[in-house]
This record gives C-alpha cells, structure tokens and sequence, in this order.
C-alpha cells in the first residue's frame, strides 16, 4: 500500500496517478474529499485529514509500506515556518508510529542550509526529522525552482507591462515542471532501490534566468519585446500581499530570492541525465502559462 499526502496539489496527484496506472494499491490523502474524487474515480481509496494532525496521519499511514509526503503550501499563514514545523513534526511522528518502510519526501536545492533560505529552512528540517527515523528508508527530492513560481507574473505583465521580480534578471535557475516532480518521486518509489537516508536532486530540463524566460513568454504572448525588471524587495512584497499572501510568507520568500541571488542557496550536484527531466519550459509556457494568462485576461 502507498499512501500519497497532497494528492490533489501539483506533483501529489501526478505520484497518485503514476502508482494507479501501475496497478499498485493507492490511499491519497488530503483536505478535501470532493479535490481527491478524480483519484477516486480511478481505484484510489480516499482519507481525509489535517496535515498538522499526527493522530490523523497515523491512521492514513496505517498498513502502508512507502509514502510519499510533502508540506502543503499555506499561502495566508501568519507564521508560516510554525506551521512548516507542526506539519514535519505530524508526518515524522506518523511515519514512526505506522512502522513506514520507505519515504520519498519533496524537498528543494537550498536544504542542505539550516538557515537564510525563507521557506526552504523547513524542508530542510523536514528531511532531518525524517532521518533520525532509524529503521526508515528515505530519499528526499531536491527539486528546482517551480516553473509554476512564475505564474504570477501572468498578472504584473497584464498590469505592468513587463515580468518583474526579486530574483537577479541573469541568475540562472533549475527551473523544473511539478509534474516532472510527481513523475520522478513516483518512478523511486514503484522501484524502491534506495536504503538507508539520501538526497537526490531533480533539476528540470535546463537552467534558465529571468531574462531569458521573460524572452519565452512574450514570443507565447505575442509580445516580442517583453523584459523582465528586477525590482526592489518593498515593491515585490505589497504586490505579493495585494494578491492575499501573508505578510509573514512574503518576507521568507523575499529572504529565499536574496539567498539565490548570493549563492547561498544553489544546486550542489552537476548536471547529469538522471537529475535532468524532459519538459521544456516552453512546454510549461505553452500548455499552461498561456491559458493562464488568457484566462485573467477574459476575467
């Protein structure tokens, strides 16, 4: 039996569709039993539960060999790195007391830094608290930067004119497809070969900075001329509180775009075939930033 926490989110119900299609016994768990019907619909049995709730995830992890658990996002939060602890200290103590066998976790560059990387620091303590599981298997993910990161600027470009940001406009980034993600954490855990604790990194098709992603977004918009202005941290941050953010996330993510603009946090392994993945992000673009943007537009 796997289990599969954020089945409905982004990579979660890619893992859960990928173990289906393979015929393998699935239990997906999330906060909403209407968002997992579609799972349901192809074998999957369904649980609902909180994932700050230990007891909860003690029952969804029941009976289950491997699984494959993540931080949810949370984007209202008041204190968001709070609540990335309560949500780590659930799935660690869940996982010891259901005997799970094996664990594929999402994780990101950046968490081998215990500090200074935002939102990063508790993946980061995720994967420690997973590790002093002594009978665990675990492999934890460390994933690029979302080419989803970059579907708010559908809005700024509608707005302003341009891509704008807080990251370096020549800084490049492992930019990745989520479900690139669900596919490589689906693909460990169907073949259970790792022992003991590892970090794997997952770094997307190929590096790519703002600038040139601003270049690939306006040849998809029909605007050739579309740049991409790195703006000042205050800018970035009412913009993002305008769209219903938390004060509170805003400022981590601001901290997390200094630490890749310093080095600080960075890919650590060589690109290799293993940790590149095959969508493009003009794929990424075209199938899903484009609607996106047609889609505000008509609103």
């Amino acid at each position: 039996m796997y289990v599969v926490l954020g089945a409905s989110g982004n990579t979660g119900h890619v893992v859960a569709k990928t173990l289906l299609a393979r015929g393998q016994k699935v239990r997906v768990v999330g906060r909403s039993a209407a968002h997992l019907q579609p799972l349901a619909a192809e074998g999957a049995e369904v649980f609902v539960a909180d994932v700050t709730d230990a007891a909860a995830l003690t029952k969804a992890f029941h009976k289950a060999d491997s699984a494959y658990v993540l931080i949810p996002p949370n984007h209202t939060s008041n204190d968001f790195r709070a609540y990335q602890e309560k949500v780590s200290d659930a799935i660690a103590t869940a996982v010891q007391n259901a005997k799970v066998k094996n664990v594929v976790s999402l994780s990101s560059f950046g968490a081998d830094k215990p500090s200074g990387t935002g939102p990063v620091v508790g993946l980061h303590n995720l994967e420690q608290k997973l590790n002093q599981i002594d009978s665990l298997n675990a492999l934890h993910l460390r994933v690029g930067y979302f080419m989803e990161n970059t579907l708010p600027q559908a809005g700024a470009i509608r707005m302003l004119g341009s891509a704008v940001g807080p990251v370096r406009p020549d800084l490049k980034l492992p930019m990745i497809a989520t479900r690139d993600i669900g596919a490589a954490a689906a693909d460990e855990l169907l073949r259970l070969d790792f022992v003991g604790k590892h970090t794997r990194e997952v770094q997307g098709q190929r590096d790519l900075n703002y600038t040139e992603a601003a270049i690939i977004l306006g040849k998809a918009l029909g605007k050739p001329d579309l740049k991409y202005i790195h703006a000042a941290d205050d800018q970035v941050r009412a913009a993002m509180v305008q769209t219903g953010m938390s004060e509170n996330l805003a400022g981590l993510i601001l901290e997390m775009a200094a630490a890749l603009n310093s080095g600080h946090m960075r890919a650590l392994e060589p690109r290799t075939a293993r940790n590149t993945t095959p969508t493009p992000f003009e794929t990424f673009v075209a199938e899903t930033f484009v609607p996106a943007y047609q889609q505000q537009t008509a609103a």
